[in-house]
This record gives structure tokens, C-alpha cells and sequence, in this order.
């Protein structure tokens, strides 16, 4: 009897305590809510059975009672975490949420007091990060990578006095970092990088993490000085890649270092002063990555030293001319970058020891002699171009090559049998090169020999056949040339003068420019789309006949640009850069073909190039609307200000092309915006979207073109860098009514992400007014320009006053004073205050009009 009555107390007291943790306020109930309402059931692999201390990913304390640690990453959850859910879990010590679709956090989160480690990677959580964080007081771990958090860093991470791990990278978190870090003296390691942070390090940034052994800053507007990182001892890796930090390269090298990337910042001195630096141990280095800076002098390191170093990338430098640097004791390297370097004389074939290299590039240097045999087994990637190399390329090397992930040997004076290799391989990959196949050594013409009557009777038939289509090709080349004589603008066939020589002079109203060249046919034409196609420079004086002033669109800042129609029906504008140039020929092909590389909807797709003699020839598609400027300020025809390609009021039969001046599209408020936002989206892919960014340096109106279909198309991006570095800023220099102020300053010697944006803003500023940058009177001001009046307008919350009357009740005021206080910020006096382009696209985009065009 007393036995049956203490078990049915125990089956009772088992029962009653299941029947507790379904109810609500238990860390069951609350974990169970979280998962459903986030789309996990149990019909998702997931067992909801049980005590919640023993589902997957679910962490309690010894007795039982309370969770304290939960994993839930790479299940699928997705939206709104719901309140009351995980936030009432008053003793979770580990949350992990990493790799899902989570798109906002519960208000209730912030009160997880006991938290110390929080992984909220990979998902898709937006806005700003609350102040709250601050209440994470015993937080150690904090990842919140890979989301699209905006706004500062709180300043209240201050209040985060046990922080060992700081991970926000790969966000939109914007301004300086908050000086409130310098706190957080547990700090390990912190990761800022990919971000659009900007300004200076906190004062006394070094000193503050005696403890920090991995600091990653890179893809931010950062800048500072070497001194910035003096004191922090402890450090092993330091990446600050894509910023603007100065100073000299010799006080970087300290401590423990063993990852050094400094790439694309504005580091200077002597790199070979750095191995008098006997606080260093080069022993520690691993990866090197110096790239895109400002070095000079030797390249000569310790090596002998640096025994561990498996990446090294010294490209793109002002470096002395130099013999290749002995670099084969580096027995553990896989990756090595001399691109650029100045490099001369031979490639040593010690190189081919280094039996685990991955990747060898020594591209765009003066290096001549043969290619070594290159017998490196892990060998990938291979890069030579634009060198003086000659002789053939070694058969054992050219085996190697179908298995490696990419190469190049283009642009220099050697020799190779092409079998094997398609036609558009051996275009891309061996430019320049001959192909020095014999007959004997075709396996295919050999066999053809053993059937010689068969092989006769297919040649018969084929010399036949031929003799036909040549027949049928000159009736219609004939046919064809009778129409052509219709044509108003008489088009000469140079190409058929073969034996027509230079050099040839060229006039228009404001200069003359020369292509030294001796014949014209020898000269290429590069068409990016077309590669096998056979243009020269003598198709180009028959596009344009001879350069004629009869297809003179424009002339420009760069130099005159001419209209014409190349083999194959291409429609193009030839713009010829008269500036000269700084840069060799391998260098401005190089640099043309990048940028012939750079596609986007919103920008003129460069076509191809052509460089005759000192001439650098950019080629484009013919944008069949003219630009913005014309079109809105309704020029009339013949008065092209700027860099027009097309006479805006010309009308040809069925090609197409348009009139939309001032009178059309271009009087509604929703055009103007498509106009401001697709050129703010073509700035914003150049700076965010380029590797490395690409600062255009002359954004303005007539800069802005309309393609056939209406779309705005941005120009002249990266011309600027044709002409060199020495030429390059003081040619984006020199537009009146876009030069940023801080161009005046003696300190500021080159263009910045930030000068663009200034110039952006005064093109906005145009789209809203209808006014022109400098020029046009004020009544109310005397001595002022565009940018000055809207700006003093804006202050005064008077915006609505600068409104261009032709769109003032096309769209609703208050979208376009909104979109006047973007141009306000765009054209602040100082480059940090101004918002990154990824900033102005989403500013443009909230004010978007609904009205579709």
C-alpha cells in the first residue's frame, strides 16, 4: 500500500515537473517560441523532444535548471527575432546565430546581462547599433561580421571592460572610431576592416591594448601615421590595406609581427633602411604585402633572415631601377608579386628552387633576356607581360600551362608553336608574340601527307570553291562601293594605300596634335569585344576621314574627340589624348585595357584603344543623346562648351537617335533624379567597386552622357591616369566651378574618393537648379557661384528658392530640398565630413520618385 501511494506521488511529481517547463517563463518555452516563429519545426531535422538541455546546439548548467549557452548557426532562420523570446533567457552566457537570414535583433536582447559571447555573423541585420551594447558588461567575444549595420560605433563600447574579440567587420559602420575603445584594454584581436570608417585613431591607440595581437583596419578612409601603431608590442598581424595612412615604412616594423599588409596607402622612404631596424625579427614575418605605396630606393630586405616568409608582394612602386633581388634562400614561398618594380636584366633561374610557389608575377618591368624553364611544380599563376623578354618560351613551360589557373606572356618579343592553344588564347595571353609552329611539327599535316591523292583531290576542290566566293565577294564590294558614293562625308580607304607613311599632323581650332608614326597600317587598334578583328590606324583615319573637322565632335580638357564608324559597323568616339604622357607604351596599354575591363550600366564602356606613336587613343561607344550639360542648358548646335561627343539637335534617318533637350524629358523632376542616382551609382561602383578604386578626378555635367535607350552613362574614368603621375592632378585640376576647396591648399597634392565626391555634388546641384556651376547671375549675391548660393540656401532652410522653375511642380518640393541637402553634404569644406558614394546611392534612392518614366 505505501509503496503504490510513493509511487504515484513520484509518477505525479515527474509529471508535474514536465508539465512546469512547457508552461511560459521557462527557458523551454521561450527557446521553443524562438525557433518556431524564426521557421524551424521538427519537421526540419529538428527534435523539439525532451528537455530543452538536451536539443542540439542547447547548453544548461550542471544542475540542470537554466540555459547558458545556445547554438542555433546555418539553420535557416530567418526575419524579425520576436521579443520575448531570447531575450528572457537571464542566464545565456554563449549565443551563437551566425549564418542565417536574421534581419533585426529583439529590443529585449540587451538585457542578457550575464552574456559573454555573442556571434551574430553572417546575416542580414541593418540599422544602427544601439548604445545598449553597452549593458554586455562581462562580454568577451562580439561578432557581428558580415551584416549591414550603419551608423557610428557606439560610443558606450566603452563600458565593455572584458572584450578580448571585436569583429564588425564588413558593415556600414561610418565615421571615426569612438575613443571610447581605448577602454577595452582586454582587447585581443579587432576587426574593423571593409567598413566606412574614416578619420584619425584615437590619441594614444597603441598604448591602450598592451594584450592585442591582431588588428585589421583595411577597405576603410582611415588615415594616420606609422607612429599610430608604435606601442603595440604584443602584435602578430596587422592589416591596414586600402586606407590613408603616411609616414615611413621603417617604423611599421617592430615587435612580433608576422602578417604586414600596408598595401594601397601612402607609406614612403627607403625600404631598404627597414633591415637596419634591429628590434625586428625577421624570422617572425610570414606575409608581406607592401603594395601601392610610395617606396623608393632598393628593394633589399633581410630575406636571407626571413626564412618563414610565404608571401611577398612589393608591386606597384616608385622603386630604383634594379637587377631582380635574390630571393631563392625563401624556400617556403608561394606567393611573389614584383609587378612594377622597375626591375632589369634577366629572370634568375634559382627561381625555379622555390618548389611551392603558387603565383609569380613580374609584369610591367624592363626585364629582357629568355624565360627561364620555370620548373616550380605548385605553380599557378604566371605573369610577364609587358616586359622586353625574348627568345622562345621554353617547350617544358608551355606544357605546364593548360593545368595552371592563369597566365600571361603579352607584350613582349617572344616566340613560341601555338598548338595546343586556341586562337583567343593566343590573342589574350601571348599578344605580341610569334608563333613559330613548323609544318613538320603539326601532327595533322603529317598525316595528310601519308593520304597525298586524297589530299589533292580536297585541295582541287577547295582552290574551286574559293575561286567562286572571291568571284561573288567582288561583285558585292562593288556593288556596295557604288552606294557608299552616296554617302555626305567622304571616307578615303587608307587601308589600301599600303605603303602610306608618316608622320601625320592633325589641326583643329585650339591645337595640334602628331601621330609619329611610319605607316599606318602597322599601327593596331585594339577593340576589346572583337579581338580578332584586323583594325589599324589607317581604319581610323577612314572612320574619320583623316580626322577631319567634318567629324569633330567635341574638344576637351583631354583633347579632341572625333565621330566615326569602324569595320564591322562600329559606332564610336575617338578621343585622342594630346596631354602627352609620363607612361611608356606597355604601361598605358595596360592601363587601357583595365579600364577597358571596368564595366557597368552606368558607365560609357571604353570599346578600345590605339597607340600611335606619342598619341594615346581612347576609343568608346558613340552615346547617341549628348550630355547632360547640352541637354540642360539647351546649347545650340554648334556650341559644344565641353567634351560633347554628339551635337544634341542632329537628326539621321532611322539611327536611332533622339532630341531631348531642355524642352523634353528633362523638365520633370523623376528624370533629373534617374540622371543624379545612375551617375551616383557609376562613382560608387568605381570607389567601392574596383580593385584597387578608381578616383574618376573630373566628374562634372558634360562628363555625363544618355545612351539610346535614355540611361545616364558617366565618361572619362581613369583617363586621368593615362598621362602619369606626374600629369595626372593637375589635369583633374583645371574645371572651373569643380575644384574642391581643399585643392587650394598647398599640403593637398592629389585626388582623393572625396575630391569626386565634391564635384558630384555640384553636378546635383546643376540637375536641381538648372543653373550652371560658375557664370550665372545671383541677384540677391554679388561675386558668387552655384555651389556657394545653394549651400548659404540650404543653411537658411530656403532650399525650395533654388528650384528650377521648369521642374518646380513635376514632383513634390520637398524630394528635391531633400535631394539639395545631399549635395550640401557632398560639398562640405572638409573631405571628411563628406558621405561616401555608397552613402549618396542610398540617400538618392529614399527620396526616389514612384513616377516610372
Amino acid at each position: 500500500m505505501a509503496f503504490g501511494f510513493f509511487g504515484s506521488l513520484l509518477i505525479l511529481t515527474l509529471l508535474f515537473k514536465h508539465f512546469t517547463c512547457q508552461l511560459p517563463n521557462t527557458d523551454e518555452f521561450y527557446v521553443s517560441n524562438f525557433l518556431k516563429k524564426m521557421g524551424l519545426n521538427s519537421s526540419m531535422s529538428y527534435n523539439f523532444s525532451g528537455s530543452v538541455c538536451s536539443w542540439k546546439g542547447m547548453h544548461c548548467d550542471t544542475k540542470k535548471e537554466n540555459l547558458i549557452g545556445l547554438k542555433a548557426s546555418s539553420l535557416g532562420l530567418s526575419g524579425i527575432i520576436p521579443d520575448t523570446t531570447i531575450g528572457k533567457l537571464a542566464k545565456l552566457q554563449s549565443l551563437d546565430l551566425s549564418n542565417n537570414k536574421i534581419t533585426a535583433l529583439p529590443s529585449d536582447i540587451w538585457s542578457l546581462g550575464s552574456l559573454k559571447w555573442l556571434n551574430l555573423s553572417s546575416n542580414q541585420i541593418s540599422g544602427s547599433l544601439p548604445n545598449n551594447v553597452g549593458n554586455f558588461g562581462l562580454l568577451e567575444v562580439i561578432d557581428l561580421s558580415g551584416n549591414n549595420f550603419s551608423g557610428e560605433i557606439p560610443a558606450t563600447i566603452t563600458s565593455l571592460l572584458s572584450l578580448q574579440v571585436l569583429n564588425l567587420a564588413g558593415n556600414g559602420f561610418e565615421w571615426s572610431i569612438p575613443r571610447g575603445i581605448l577602454n577595452c584594454k582586454a582587447l585581443v584581436s579587432v576587426d574593423l576592416s571593409s567598413n566606412r570608417l574614416n578619420g584619425s585613431l584615437p590619441d594614444g591607440f597603441g598604448a591602450a591594448f598592451p594584450k592585442l595581437k591582431t588588428l585589421n583596419l583595411a577597405r576603410n578612409e582611415i588615415h594616420g601615421l606609422d607612429t599610430d601603431f608604435a606601442e603595440l608590442m604584443s602584435l602578430t598581424s596587422l592589416n591596414i590595406s586600402r586606407n590613408l595612412f603616411k609616414g615611413s615604412v621603417m617604423g611599421v616594423f617592430q615587435g612580433q609581427l608576422k602578417v604586414i599588409d600596408l598595401s594601397m596607402n601612402q607609406f614612403q622612404g627607403h625600404i631598404s633602411k627597414v633591415q637596419f631596424n634591429s628590434t625586428y625579427k625577421w624570422s617572425h614575418l610570414v606575409y608581406l604585402d607592401l603594395s601601392e605605396n610610395q617606396l623608393s630606393g632598393e628593394i633589399s630586405l633581410n630575406l636571407s633572415q626571413a626564412q618563414n616568409l610565404r608571401h611577398l608582394n612589393l608591386a606597384y612602386n616608385r622603386f630604383a631601377i634594379q637587377k631582380f633581388p635574390r630571393i631563392e634562400m625563401l624556400l617556403g614561398l608561394e606567393y611573389l608579386n614584383l609587378s612594377k618594380t622597375n626591375l632589369i636584366g634577366h629572370i634568375p633561374g634559382e627561381i625555379s628552387q622555390l618548389s611551392i610557389l603558387h603565383t609569380l608575377d613580374v609584369s610591367s618591368n624592363r626585364l629582357s633576356g629568355q624565360i627561364p624553364s620555370l620548373a616550380n611544380k605548385s605553380l599557378k599563376v604566371l605573369d610577364v607581360s609587358h616586359n622586353n623578354l625574348s627568345g622562345e618560351i621554353p617547350v617544358s613551360l608551355l606544357e605546364k600551362l593548360p593545368l595552371m589557373e592563369r597566365y600571361n606572356f603579352s607584350y613582349n618579343n617572344l616566340t613560341l608553336c601555338a598548338l595546343g592553344f586556341s586562337p583567343e588564347t593566343f590573342k589574350t595571353a601571348f599578344y605580341g608574340s610569334s608563333n613559330s609552329c613548323p609544318i613538320a611539327a603539326n601532327p595533322v599535316l603529317i598525316e595528310r601527307r601519308g593520304n597525298g591523292h586524297k589530299g589533292l583531290k580536297l585541295a582541287l576542290a577547295l582552290t574551286l570553291s574559293t575561286v567562286c566566293l572571291l568571284a561573288g565577294l567582288l561583285i558585292l564590294a562593288f556593288g556596295c562601293r557604288r552606294k557608299s558614293r552616296k554617302w555626305v562625308v567622304k571616307q578615303p580607304s587608307y587601308k589600301e594605300e599600303q605603303h602610306i607613311s608618316g608622320p601625320f599632323s592633325f589641326q583643329t581650332d585650339s591645337t595640334t596634335w602628331v601621330a609619329d608614326v611610319k605607316q599606318a597600317t602597322s599601327v593596331p587598334v585594339v577593340i576589346f569585344e572583337k579581338p580578332l578583328l584586323n583594325i589599324t590606324f589607317a581604319d581610323l583615319l577612314s572612320a574619320t576621314s583623316n580626322f577631319d573637322r567634318g567629324t569633330l565632335l567635341a574638344e576637351g580638357k583631354f583633347g579632341p574627340v572625333y565621330r566615326g564608324f569602324l569595320p564591322g559597323g562600329i559606332h564610336v568616339a575617338v578621343k585622342v589624348l594630346v596631354h602627352g604622357s609620363t607612361l611608356t607604351d606597355q604601361e598605358a596599354a595596360r592601363e587601357l585595357e583595365y579600364l577597358g575591363r571596368i564595366k557597368h550600366p552606368n558607365l560609357v564602356p571604353l570599346t578600345g584603344y590605339c597607340l600611335a606613336g606619342d598619341q594615346r587613343i581612347a576609343i568608346y561607344d558613340y552615346m547617341e543623346n549628348g550630355n547632360f550639360q547640352n541637354l540642360l542648358h539647351d546649347l545650340p548646335l554648334g556650341v559644344q562648351a565641353t567634351e560633347d561627343w554628339s551635337n544634341d539637335t542632329w537628326v539621321e534617318d532611322n539611327n536611332g537617335i533622339q532630341n531631348v533637350g531642355s524642352e523634353g524629358l528633362l523638365t520633370t523632376w523623376a528624370f533629373r533624379h534617374k540622371i543624379a542616382l545612375g551617375t551616383a551609382r557609376a562613382l560608387a561602383f568605381l570607389h567601392h567597386g574596383c580593385s584597387p578604386p578608381i578616383i574618376h578626378r573630373d566628374v562634372k555635367a558634360s562628363s555625363v552622357y544618355l545612351d539610346l535607350n535614355l540611361e545616364p552613362r558617366l565618361s572619362d574614368f581613369g583617363l586621368a591616369k593615362i598621362f602619369g603621375t606626374d600629369l595626372e592632378d593637375e589635369i583633374a585640376r583645371s574645371s572651373p566651378g569643380y575644384v574642391p576647396p581643399e585643392f587650394s591648399q598647398l599640403e593637398c597634392h592629389a585626388s582623393t574618393p572625396k575630391s569626386d565626391i565634391y564635384c558630384f555634388g555640384v553636378v546635383l546641384f546643376e540637375l536641381i537648379t538648372g543653373r550652371k556651376p560658375i557664370g550665372d547671375d545671383y541677384p540677391e549675391e554679388q561675386e558668387t557661384n552655384l555651389v556657394s548660393w545653394v549651400r548659404g540656401l540650404v543653411r537658411k532652410n530656403q532650399g525650395s528658392k533654388a528650384i528650377d522653375p521648369k521642374i518646380r511642380d513635376t514632383g513634390p518640393d520637398y524630394q528635391m530640398e531633400e535631394a539639395l541637402k545631399i549635395g550640401y553634404l557632398c560639398t562640405a569644406d572638409i573631405p571628411s565630413k563628406r558621405p561616401s558614394m555608397q552613402q549618396i546611392v542610398g540617400l538618392l534612392k529614399d527620396i526616389e520618385p514612384r513616377t516610372s518614366l
